[in-house]
């Protein structure tokens, strides 16, 4: 009597979990460090100008210097 065929097996690595691999990680540009920075210190700069300026204090000044030490912070998170 002829032999039926029999079913393939299906691999076993179906539910075995493989090493974890590293994720490549994009260095930053060489410029970028000093970018954040320079925006940082000319944040506190402008800030600092305001308040010396005296009679003529601005508002809008103040924030677009705190603005600009937003950003530099926001900008050191994504450093690498």
């Amino acid at each position: 009597m002829p032999q039926s065929r029999q079913r393939k097996k299906t691999s076993s690595r179906r539910y075995q979990l493989g090493p974890q691999r590293k994720q490549a990680t994009k260095k930053s540009p060489r410029w970028y460090g000093p970018l954040v920075l320079i925006l940082m210190g000319a944040g506190v700069t402008l800030i600092v100008w305001n308040y010396l300026r005296g009679d003529e204090f601005s508002s809008t000044t103040l924030f677009v210097g705190l603005g600009m030490i937003g950003v530099g912070f926001i900008g050191t998170t994504f450093w690498k």
